[in-house]
């Protein structure tokens, strides 16, 4: 019981971190409230602060992309109890997010100024709107499972995880990948778009992209009905059309 007990805490302390971190990043890509916030003014050399920014971006993505893949899942739970799997995925996201807010050294100059208020508060008011839909996506399927608290939950009682049922809910019919849309307006939508802020957006949309390749092929082996889903419903663009011959190139490759 001091077992289930312990893992039932670290995956409470991992959502909390988690949290927090959202909150941060909320205030930190918009430039919003935080002490230090993406465009702070620049405290090292141009090159210098380039290469620092692509480590940290690197860092996250290397973290993000490996630690879900299911090969290594196999290995790292051999290591840490399969209930804490996803908890522990969670924290070190969010470590590897701390240590790029905490690093992250602006690089200064401004690629576009919206100066009409009109045109700043509509900016704006997408960039809440991706805030708002990236959480509604993730209760749209299980908010809880996704961040760990269902495993550790059900260890805690004693019950056998079981996984859940591929669903398609409202936005997710729409698009595959609506938790990604969501991202992608916060890194787009800003009224003061600098040379770090489009550093951040190009590297991260590049990034997202790449990683929709990877999730989608461990989907198809995962949910024999996700190949029909992903023939039917676009990636990212609603309205699209639907499963591009480079789609099916690239999710049928070895």
């Amino acid at each position: 019981m001091l077992k289930r007990t312990l893992i039932l805490l670290y995956g409470v302390a991992c959502y909390a971190v988690f949290f927090a971190t959202f909150l941060y990043a909320v205030g930190f890509i918009g430039n919003l409230w935080v002490p230090k916030a993406m465009d702070s003014p620049p405290t090292a050399p141009l090159f210098t602060a380039l290469l620092i920014d692509l480590g940290l971006l690197a860092l996250f993505a290397v973290q993000h992309s490996v630690m879900a893949r299911p090969a290594f899942k196999r290995v790292w739970t051999r290591v840490i109890p399969e209930s804490a799997e996803r908890s522990t995925y969670t924290l070190l996201s969010s470590v590897a997010l701390i240590l790029l807010f905490w690093l992250w050294s602006p690089l200064g100059g401004t690629v576009w100024d919206v100066q009409d208020a009109t045109a700043r508060a509509v900016l704006y008011a997408v960039y809440a709107f991706g805030w708002v839909l990236l959480l509604y996506t993730t209760f749209l399927l299980n908010h809880f499972e996704l961040f760990g608290l269902r495993q550790v939950w059900l260890q805690f009682r004693g019950r056998a995880y079981t996984h859940l049922p591929f669903r398609t809910p409202t936005v997710y019919r729409w698009v595959r990948h609506p938790l990604y849309v969501a991202w992608l307006l916060t890194f787009w939508a800003t009224p003061t778009m600098t040379v770090t802020h489009l550093l951040f957006a190009v590297m991260t949309t590049a990034y997202i992209l790449i990683a929709i390749r990877w999730e989608e092929r461990d989907l198809v082996a995962a949910l024999p009905e996700y190949e029909d889903y992903r023939r039917r419903v676009p990636m990212l663009v609603p309205g699209t059309r639907r499963a591009t011959a480079e789609d099916q190139g690239v999710l049928r490759s070895p």
